[in-house]
């Protein structure tokens, strides 16, 4: 059993933030469908524009995020946070902490903690709580 955090974006914002994390996570988009690929047997999905993202599924190792546009008004919600976990790689934690980071708003700075490790926590630019925690 896998769980794959599903991100909505308002505004036709999923196509850069996709693009974001791919750079960010040194991704592979494996799934890109936009709502004009919907098959015309479909019913209509309302009146969203045909070039946002209808889904998308970005993998990077073992991970997946999973992205869409959506017309409904949502914000991202302060009670989730996205949790990347890794094992001694102190340069790769501090790596994806600043680039997920960048243009976001830290909370608390990468720093070793009492349970031995760099833990840190942010808000991206999108709004999306993250947590980095790397065992040492």
């Amino acid at each position: 059993m896998h769980v794959y955090p599903y991100l909505n974006f308002n505004d036709g914002r999923a196509e850069a933030a996709l693009n974001f994390y791919r750079e960010a996570l040194n991704g592979e988009i494996a799934i890109l469908m936009r709502y004009a690929d919907a098959p015309k047997d479909v019913p209509s999905m309302g009146d969203i524009n045909p070039n946002w993202i209808m889904h998308a599924r970005l993998v990077f190792g073992v991970n997946a995020l999973m992205i869409s546009d959506t017309d409904r008004p949502a914000s991202p919600s302060q009670q989730i946070s996205l949790s990347i976990n890794l094992d001694g790689d102190t340069a790769a934690a501090e790596k994806v902490f600043a680039a997920l980071s960048q243009g976001g708003q830290v909370t608390l700075p990468l720093h070793k903690t009492f349970w031995n490790a760099l833990f840190g926590c942010f808000s991206d630019k999108f709004g999306v709580s993250w947590m980095i925690n790397c065992q040492l």
